[in-house]
């Protein structure tokens, strides 16, 4: 036996290697003749058949072939002007915060971009949204809603129109006192908004200036903060109820202590006036409670009664606030003058409503109060038995 030929290592080109794989894993020769024949081990012909098994298992796996999550689905020309365009997209779009974005500049598209590069392109972009915004003619707003937000304690005046919900104003301001409001307002007048009414809270400031834009523009009530003041009410006294009850349980549980050996009548008169005080505390909870309803649900809700209805129903209102504010004269007695003040501003919405439903009768030709009738049907949920 020659020693030296079987220690003579033998070179396989990258073709005999994939014949010999191939030819092992579809079981066409020996691993044993294979090894013989290309002059080489038995584990490497294993070896190489593995690799052969490995890449057709990539190849056809489901995974891979089903989903196809490598494909390429489409480029994209990254330029500066589409990486700027990234940067507002993110935080006007998915809200994103400038060092969020910073962070996905840098994680997904591998390009670092600084603090003041992405505050920078934010600003480019507000002078070059003014221009813009400064363009538009606002003649076609009829119905103008005004308010002031407040960023931290900033005021932010906002101007929205009704029927699109375009914003046409948004400017951060010192003040929101009369003159502020009444420049701004003036700046939109000239741009061509002259609505038929605006509606808006009990804003001094905000009123006084539309005072003395439009003379003679009425400003409705907003009835959101009103329904909000009154909801505040309640929730209080419902909270003074409720530690009424807590107290007077407590006293009961210390009276009721066995170890007690006598009867203490200061206690048992304290219990007695507690007993009062809750019954006190819930009924008037109770009351706010119900004439709080009773304003959202049948006096400011838009489908109701005629607006001589709703004024004696306000009355009512406001009259039975009245009676109860000799228990909690600075909270119940803040609330019924609220109500007093903006009663015609608060149901103002109530004459427009009228208007146009007395026109959808005339127009069809059928009693004013079938027309109503059909809109206060469609306070109910169509899948309701009232309905």
């Amino acid at each position: 036996m020659n020693l030296s030929v079987c220690a003579t290592s033998v070179k396989l080109t990258t073709e005999d290697r994939k014949v010999m794989a191939v030819r092992a894993l579809a079981g066409a020769e020996l691993v044993s003749a294979l090894a013989a024949r290309h002059g080489v081990s038995r584990p490497l012909v294993y070896r190489q058949m593995n690799k052969a098994r490995a890449a057709l298992d990539e190849i056809f796996s489901p995974a891979q072939s089903d989903t196809g999550q490598d494909k390429v689905l489409f480029s994209l020309p990254v330029t500066k002007r589409w990486l700027e365009q990234v940067t507002l997209a993110l935080t006007t779009v998915a809200h994103a915060s400038m060092r969020g974005v910073m962070e996905f500049m840098n994680d997904l598209l591998g390009v670092s971009i600084s603090l003041g590069t992405v505050h920078n392109i934010h600003q480019r972009a507000a002078q070059h949204a003014i221009v813009i915004n400064d363009s538009v003619d606002l003649s076609a707003i009829r119905v103008g809603l005004h308010d002031e937000l407040f960023q931290g304690s900033q005021p932010v005046l906002v101007g929205i129109d009704a029927a699109s919900t375009y914003c046409d104003l948004l400017a951060a301001e010192d003040h929101r006192d009369a003159d502020t409001w009444v420049v701004h307002l003036l700046d939109l007048k000239a741009r061509g908004l002259n609505p038929d009414y605006t509606i808006a809270d009990a804003g001094t400031g905000l009123r006084a200036g539309q005072k003395r834009a439009w003379s003679e523009t009425p400003c409705h009530g907003d009835v959101f903060h009103i329904h909000q003041q009154f909801e505040t009410l309640v929730n209080i006294w419902a909270r003074l109820a409720s530690g009424a009850r807590t107290e007077r349980e407590a006293l009961e549980v210390r009276l009721a202590n066995p170890r007690r050996c006598c009867q203490d009548s200061l206690l048992i008169t304290q219990l007695a006036e507690l007993h009062l005080r809750e019954a006190r505390a819930h009924q008037l909870a109770k009351d706010l409670r119900t004439l709080a309803q009773w304003l959202e649900r049948d006096v400011l809700a838009l489908a109701g009664p005629d607006l001589a209805t709703r004024r004696a129903l306000f009355d009512f209102v406001v009259d039975e606030l009245h009676q109860r504010e000799p228990e909690d004269p600075s909270r119940i007695g803040t609330m019924r003058i609220a109500l007093q003040k903006q009663r015609d501003d608060l149901l103002a919405f109530a004459g427009v409503l009228d208007d146009k439903l007395t026109a959808i009768a005339r127009a069809v030709a059928v009693p004013d109060y079938l027309v109503r009738a059909t809109c206060l049907l469609h306070r109910k949920p169509d899948t309701s038995d009232a309905f």
